[in-house]
């Protein structure tokens, strides 16, 4: 939701582009797995089957339940990721002046970046 959060600082509500409606696609499934397949929400540790063809196997009840829990999580998010960036609005600034002129960066850059105004972990090297 990061890169829906920063358009709606940086450009308004009105300016949000539809290539931010992308995070929200991608935050409803990964929302979705967090409540029916992994129990990480008030709906219960329970692994709910979506039903295949036949479509889920739970009552109305359930559905409203999960579809409240899917809500405020990507709710919870946004609002985070609107309060980090507006937290730390120079940094995004620097980034975004960057990217205006190269349109491409790097990891290591980007760590650069961000290094300038928090500090930052170490890479962790892959195990």
């Amino acid at each position: 939701l990061g890169g829906r959060a920063a358009e709606l600082i940086v450009f308004g509500a009105s300016q949000v582009t539809t290539g931010a409606g992308g995070d929200l696609q991608l935050v409803e499934r990964m929302a979705r797995g967090m409540v029916t397949q992994f129990g990480m929400s008030d709906v219960g540790s329970i692994a709910i089957d979506d039903g295949g063809f036949q479509g889920p196997s739970y009552s109305q009840d359930t559905a409203m339940k999960i579809d409240a829990a899917i809500r405020s999580l990507s709710d919870e998010g946004y609002a985070l990721a609107i309060k980090l960036l507006m937290d730390n609005r120079s940094c995004l600034d620097k980034i975004a002046e960057e990217l205006a002129e190269t349109e491409t960066m790097t990891g290591n850059r980007l760590r650069e970046i961000v290094a300038e105004f928090a500090p930052i972990p170490d890479k962790m090297s892959a195990v």
